[in-house]
């Protein structure tokens, strides 16, 4: 490594999971000289680059209380020097078109490839040409739910970059939730997505190594004629459009998360649960199927148009061990 490139270069990791940060510092090689600093949110990110010294910007853009893109555009509103690369998993093309715009100088699609993002910093950050192996890095353990979580949102965003594809739409994504959730508790999270509305759901389960559930997409009545225009089916049958909407989203979502944790998920068929059926139809008709449940909950919503629907995973009771052993090789 050349003199003028032996200094360390202040790096700050900016993620909301510390599965995610835990992932960028593995992929650091020990021998790079970098002063690095981490970051839960991109309000403390922020801050920390107020306070000066930081030369680069590993930034997640899906992050609550103030997302990536609402740093990028204070940074470049209050003209601080911070040479930003994103790292994300909403790989939407208007989500990479838009985060160039505001000023990050790459995008990496999550979960990170080593090899991509230490040739992006050494382009970068001019951190040098030489591409020495990996080092190990001190980066602790990783509680299960907050590692599940990173590798939801990893599928989410796969999904959401299809759908968007396929409707001509950007799609704006949230944190997900992941909870251990009782019939009761269940209960009251769907009445939440529900917000009063009359709902249809459709539900589709999977298994796939022991690892067992069903998903649940929730279609809001009111919605139903913005989004038949969206798909192209103005005259449509209704049920034949949340059929294919639903098959496209959980068929992504799904093969996103059999992706990271080697598995094949098998799938039946998409049943509708209950059409124009309130929330406590829709629970009364299902309480012995959803007696105890790891439930992840995904609200999606459409830019531009009154347009959102909300995905639930619901993994059986046993499941959770065997996820567990899974994805212990990303916590460990």
């Amino acid at each position: 490594m050349s003199e003028r490139c032996m200094s360390a270069v202040s790096l700050l990791i900016c993620d909301d999971s510390s599965l995610a940060r835990k992932q960028l510092l593995r992929a650091l090689p020990a021998a790079w000289p970098l002063d690095i600093h981490q970051a839960s949110s991109g309000r403390e990110a922020l801050e920390r680059i107020r306070e000066g010294g930081i030369d680069a910007l590993l930034l997640d853009l899906t992050m609550p209380d103030m997302d990536g893109y609402q740093v990028l555009g204070a940074l470049r509103d209050e003209c601080l020097e911070c040479k930003v690369i994103v790292i994300s998993a909403d790989v939407q093309d208007e989500a990479v078109r838009r985060v160039l715009e505001l000023g990050a100088l790459a995008f990496i699609r999550k979960p990170a490839d080593p090899v991509h993002l230490q040739q992006t910093l050494a382009s970068l950050v001019l951190l040098g040409d030489e591409m020495p192996s990996l080092g190990q890095r001190n980066t602790g353990q990783i509680p299960f739910r907050d590692a599940f979580r990173e590798v939801v949102n990893v599928a989410m965003g796969r999904a959401a970059a299809l759908l968007a594809r396929v409707l001509g739409v950007f799609v704006q994504l949230p944190v997900p939730n992941v909870n251990i959730f009782e019939v009761g508790e269940l209960h009251m999270a769907l009445a939440d997505a529900a917000q009063g509305d009359k709902l249809t759901a459709v539900c589709q389960g999977y298994i796939g190594s022991g690892i067992a559930g069903e998903a649940l997409l929730i279609f809001h009545d009111s919605e139903m004629a913005d989004m038949a225009v969206l798909m192209g089916t103005e005259d449509y049958r209704e049920l034949e459009m949340l059929l294919d909407l639903s098959s496209l989203l959980i068929s992504a979502c799904l093969s996103g998360i059999a992706d990271q944790i080697d598995v094949v998920f098998s799938q039946g068929h998409p049943q509708v649960l209950g059409q124009h059926a309130s929330i406590d139809e829709l629970i009364r008709v299902n309480r012995q199927r959803w007696k105890n449940t790891l439930a992840v909950e995904i609200s999606y919503s459409i830019e531009a148009h009154d347009v959102h629907f909300d995905l639930l995973l619901l993994f059986t009771e046993d499941s959770v061990e065997l996820l567990s052993r899974k994805l212990a090789y990303l916590m460990d």
